[in-house]
């Protein structure tokens, strides 16, 4: 599939790190939110995640309104740990692999994401590789950055826009359906990752 393409982008949480969204549910259930899943999952999520998606709310103001929705008592710290339970490891070897395929291809990431998440899985890839995240992607665009999240089609377009990409030459990988509709509305081509598959077995 690889050979196909000059471009790829990937997603990061689910593709390059692993996540466990049920670990968040399970952990603000456990502080006092019985119905948490309503209000936030992989496919759909309230206004106060998408506001610290695309950077509406700062991150003391997306705690203080999960804080209002929790019974008192329940400190800002533990709201933080339930939220970051979804982020696990990421695999050593699928970072070699991405530095690999960054010498023969251009490589970029784009994740909806929250400088709460984005901290601590930079820790976990520092973990794992000395090369700074920035050195291994041709550009890193995040969410709560960008002002826009996925799977608007707008946001593909600008990434393809900036970085002077051609559509039909890029490759789009995520593990969100929604977000693949996205890219290919915008032109590109687009794979949704399944559980059973890895950046490596789709693309060595």
């Amino acid at each position: 599939m690889k050979s196909d393409f000059e471009n790829i982008i990937f997603d990061f949480g689910g593709v390059i790190i692993n996540i466990d969204y049920e670990a968040t549910i399970s952990a603000f259930k456990g502080l006092g939110i019985a119905d948490f899943e309503a209000l936030y999952s992989q496919a759909e999520q309230s206004d106060l995640f998408d506001a610290i998606e695309t950077g509406r709310i700062s991150p003391q103001h997306f705690i203080n309104g999960i804080l209002n929705l929790l019974p008192s008592g329940v400190s800002p710290n533990q709201v933080v740990h339930a939220w970051n339970a979804m982020i696990l490891d990421i695999p050593k070897d699928r970072i070699e692999f991405l530095i690999e395929l960054g010498k023969t291809h251009n490589i970029f990431l784009l994740s909806n994401t929250n400088s709460v998440h984005i901290d601590k899985a930079l820790r976990e890839w520092n973990t794992k590789s000395d090369r700074d995240i920035n050195t291994v992607f041709k550009k890193v665009y995040l969410s709560h950055e960008m002002g826009m999240r996925k799977p608007t089609a707008e946001i593909f377009k600008r990434v393809c826009h900036e970085q002077e990409l051609t559509p039909s030459k890029t490759l789009f990988i995520d593990d969100s359906i929604q977000h693949v509709h996205g890219a290919r509305e915008a032109g590109l081509t687009a794979h949704h990752l399944l559980p059973e598959e890895s950046i490596q077995s789709i693309l060595s």
